[in-house]
């Protein structure tokens, strides 16, 4: 009964979405209808003469712009390619047992199966019509890596009994949309799971296939694409004017459907969930909160470990078996998340894939395009790194590079390599020189709060919270320092050459369209104070791991850190804090004696 009365919604309100478009059709031709009328009059005899006859030229004229203004919305509107998201398409052949899964839970659904499957790199799933003629016929059967989003879907039409689960044939109008999987599901979700997850997905469908509900969503779409197109700025003056026409009608018709277009979808989506409700419900409330855990340690992964790899021109290329590794140590550390781990003992749902490492890497690509706006190819200045070069290749490498920073501004900042004027400066940068002023830095004493000692830092990268930061006054010598961080940051940013537009756009590039990239920035801008900590830290990093014998490491939840003696040094956050915000170097100078570091040494720096 649910199914019914949610799919009657939705089509009660596709079909007010479909009048509205059937009423601006009859607006539009209104003076035209009128004029015929006029000018039959004419011929006629019965409507002539006197001013009727400049009346019917009036009207003739008007009826001609209209319909011209008309033809020119329309035309807009059907050929605006509505915005596609960029997934990682995979091919039947690629993933036979998905394929199969998927086709046997539409079987269980009563629903037309997915046309084709793709990824995408965060932690949803969801249908997406790809049927829009601007973006071109399907792409060809192509395995490769350009193997366009319907590749595999005659398949999934038209796939013989023998050996694989049956299913219905789908029907030639309308297609079944493609079907988007979050791709750390995969990874972390068992194959259960992600069956019962993708149910109440599939389940929508059925909706989807309804004529209505298909000429609705395409209307909806077109006009979106069409205020997106008519609002993108580079035109000329002619064309800014013809195009802010055509616009404004398009957002006068996206403002009266849009009431009606959201309530057909609540429809849709509560006759699916309610279709679903037979197919796996007691595995689909474990699999939620396995949704919940798969996001929380994504997100952890994406901004305190492929950041700062993906601001160094690095990209991991294995994030979504780092998912697992990441939330596997959060089930380790967190009571709460106590008994996930035990689930790693079943099937995960990404030996549905024939290659998971291939497509782990076109998805970790496509993260790093969407979340950091990097290059959709190799080159040296964007190289994939595999999780056991990660320490060498970007945490040591990130130290360095911060310490070589630091060093730069002190000696912008005409910042002796000795505290005592009379003793020659060493050969090469260290870590004293860095204590010996900012231990003067702030003669006045404390202005911030002091951390207790032994508090571990949140991750590598950003060690003070921000509500409780207190920005360092600009006239005191620490103040200047992160002034001249911040300064050396914007210039070092200014200079990085702008990102080249691709050569070609496939259907699921059309976010590139624009070049407005990150779609998703991970972290807001760092303030001067956590600039200062994060280069300080890396210079205590640096000399540790040349004089002391330390290494870099990475720890899956907080990101780069150093390990002493094999075991992560969580202690030494608090006393960079201290030396920052209070001037006071004695904490870190005791922690430095206790580990053997030498300050006075010189560090290697890039």
């Amino acid at each position: 009964m649910g199914v019914e009365v949610g799919a009657q919604a939705a089509r009660s309100r596709a079909l007010a979405v479909l009048r509205l478009r059937s009423r601006a059709l009859a607006v539009a031709l209104l003076p035209a209808a009128v004029a015929v009328v006029l000018i039959a009059g004419g011929v006629t005899g019965h409507i002539g003469g006197g001013s009727w006859d400049v009346v019917r030229w009036v009207v003739s004229a008007v009826a001609v712009v209209v319909l011209l203004c008309a033809a020119a919305v329309a035309l807009v509107v059907a050929r605006a390619r509505p915005a596609l998201s960029p997934t990682v398409p995979i091919a039947e052949e690629s993933a036979p047992d998905l394929y199969r899964l998927v086709r046997d839970l539409a079987d269980r659904l009563d629903v037309p199966a997915p046309s084709a499957i793709a990824l995408t790199p965060d932690c949803d799933s969801w249908l997406e019509d790809r049927t829009h003629p601007a973006h071109g016929p399907p792409a060809s059967r192509d395995t490769g890596p350009g193997a366009g989003p319907r590749a595999g879907a005659d398949e999934a039409a038209d796939g013989v009994r023998g050996g694989r689960a049956p299913h219905r044939a789908v029907t030639a109008a309308p297609a079944a949309p493609v079907l988007v999987i979050g791709s750390p599901f995969l990874w972390w979700m068992r194959v259960g799971e992600l069956r019962a997850v993708l149910a109440p997905v599939v389940a929508g469908t059925g909706p989807s296939a309804h004529p209505d509900i298909a000429a609705a969503r395409r209307f909806v779409r077109g006009l979106d694409a069409a205020v997106a197109v008519t609002s993108a700025p580079g035109r000329g003056p002619l064309a800014r004017v013809v195009l802010g026409g055509i616009g404004w009608v398009a957002r006068l018709l996206l403002r009266s459907c849009r009431g009606h277009a959201a309530e057909m979808e609540r429809g849709v989506a509560a006759a699916a969930a309610e279709r679903a409700q037979t197919v796996d419900y007691g595995v689909r409330i474990v699999a939620q909160e396995q949704v919940g855990l798969a996001y929380a340690g994504w997100d952890r992964l994406l901004t305190r470990v492929a950041l700062p790899a993906w601001r160094m021109g690095r990209w991991p290329s294995r994030l979504d078996a780092g998912v697992v590794s990441a939330l596997t140590e959060l089930s380790r550390r967190d009571r709460l998340a106590e008994g996930f781990a035990s689930r790693l003992g079943e099937r995960p749902a990404c030996d549905l894939l024939e290659e998971p490492g291939s497509v782990d890497e076109a998805a970790s690509l496509l993260a790093a395009r969407l979340f950091h706006g990097g290059p959709a190819e190799n080159g040296p200045d964007w190289a994939p790194v595999a999780w056991q070069e990660y320490p060498d290749e970007v945490v040591d490498r990130k130290w360095r590079m911060d310490a070589a920073r630091l060093h730069r501004v002190l000696d912008s900042l005409g910042v002796s390599h000795s505290a005592d004027p009379t003793a020659p400066d060493p050969e090469g940068p260290t870590l004293g020189r860095v204590l010996d002023h900012l231990t003067t830095a702030d003669p006045e004493g404390p202005r911030a709060r002091v951390v207790p000692d032994g508090e571990a830092p949140e991750h590598a990268g950003s060690f003070f919270p921000e509500e409780a930061d207190d920005e360092a006054d600009a006239d005191s010598l620490g103040g200047m320092l992160a002034a001249g961080l911040t300064a050396e940051l914007a210039r070092e940013e200014a200079a990085t050459p702008p990102r080249p537009a691709p050569a070609s756009l496939g259907p699921d590039e059309a976010l590139w369209d624009d070049g407005a990239l990150p779609l998703f920035p991970l972290q807001p801008p760092r303030t001067g104070r956590e600039l200062l900590a994060d280069h300080v830290t890396a210079m205590v990093c640096c000399a540790a791991v040349d004089t002391a014998g330390a290494a870099p490491g990475l720890d899956w939840l907080d990101g780069p850190s150093l390990l002493v003696g094999g075991e992560r040094a969580a202690d030494l956050a608090p006393r960079v804090l201290t030396l920052v915000e209070d001037g006071d170097a004695g904490p870190l100078r005791t922690w430095l004696t206790r580990l053997g570091v030498r300050p006075e040494k010189p560090v290697r720096l890039v």
